[in-house]
């Protein structure tokens, strides 16, 4: 388990981290967020002890990471968006030589990272010739060697195709099973796909910490409903105000209207029947509903309130 009470980090006069406090319990998957310059990596920083926090306190399964920092690191892996590996060795000598480094037995740890991670069928090639996304696969090895209770994942999946995209998201999702996970990410999809809360840091501060869903439901219109026309968006505007639960409308694109709804309203069957009723042909309908990425922007595009589950 990870705990921040009121962590700050200054460097000279700029406060990068600013009274930052949360906890993440065993088996639990979090996406921390933030803009570039957020706060997000001085935190990771700090939480694997890589940086001391100028206030407050970091304790790692109830220790203070400042007074056991040794015992503390044991517990923390961590893989770093580009992950520091030696070009020029074999796959295979160079995850041996990390299990020895960590005093764990190659013999046994090895193979069964070979497995968990995929690199069946690159253990004989040389680090600095293969793609990134099995080098990323390496730096997961790598991070799981010492079989860590806490495991901090810097931009796992940037710049891998779609198909190691998903296979590493697996990887995540199985590890997630039995450690505490904090995965930091620009890609908010992914958080979506593979975390169930998310914490969003903005200039330095946590303005969000809460379950993915219960975000997205407390930030703009939880549904919108799109809908494709065969009349022009004046003509079918004032027709589709007057349906209840109609909040608002925005024009998409030339026979397209996107429809703010207010609340819960099931809006659909009436909206349809009043397009058809005034002779406005409906080619489609979908429902939208809110998504990360708008919670993102509203959270760190202007200036918010802190949000907790």
């Amino acid at each position: 388990m990870i705990e921040l009470s009121h962590v700050s980090r200054n460097f000279g006069d700029f406060r990068a981290v600013n009274d930052v406090s949360f906890s993440i319990p065993t088996g639990q998957i979090v996406g921390l967020l933030g803009p570039n310059g957020a706060g997000k990596t001085t935190t990771m920083r700090m939480i694997t002890g890589y940086l001391a926090p100028s206030e407050g306190q970091i304790l790692i399964d109830g220790v203070d990471i400042s007074k056991a920092p040794v015992e503390s690191k044991k517990k923390i892996g961590y893989m770093p968006e580009s992950a520091p590996l030696y070009g020029d060795m074999i796959v295979e000598d160079y995850l041996v030589y990390i299990a020895k480094m960590h005093g764990v037995n190659p013999d046994e740890k090895v193979p069964v990272l070979c497995q968990e991670c995929g690199l069946k069928e690159v253990m004989s090639k040389n680090i600095a010739d293969l793609s990134r996304g099995n080098r990323q696969r390496v730096s997961l090895a790598h991070a799981l060697m010492a079989d860590p209770e806490i495991l901090i994942l810097d931009e796992p999946t940037s710049g891998l195709d779609p198909n190691q995209v998903e296979d590493v998201r697996a990887i995540i999702r199985e590890i997630g099973k039995t450690r505490t996970v904090i995965v930091s990410t620009h890609i908010l999809s992914e958080v979506e796909t593979i975390c169930s809360r998310a914490i969003i840091i903005s200039g330095g501060k946590l303005v969000a910490d809460s379950p993915i869903e219960e975000l997205k439901e407390r930030f703009g219109h939880k549904v919108s409903v799109k809908v494709t026309l065969g009349s022009s968006y004046e003509d079918a505007a004032e027709i589709i105000k007057k349906v209840p639960g109609v909040d608002s409308l925005t024009k998409s694109g030339d026979s397209s209207i996107l429809i703010s709804v207010s609340g819960n309203e099931e809006i659909r069957p009436a909206l349809a029947k009043a397009l058809v009723s005034n002779n406005i042909d409906l080619y489609e309908m979908t429902i939208q509903r809110n998504s990360l990425e708008d919670v993102f922007h509203a959270l760190t595009s202007t200036d918010s309130t802190k949000v907790e589950a």
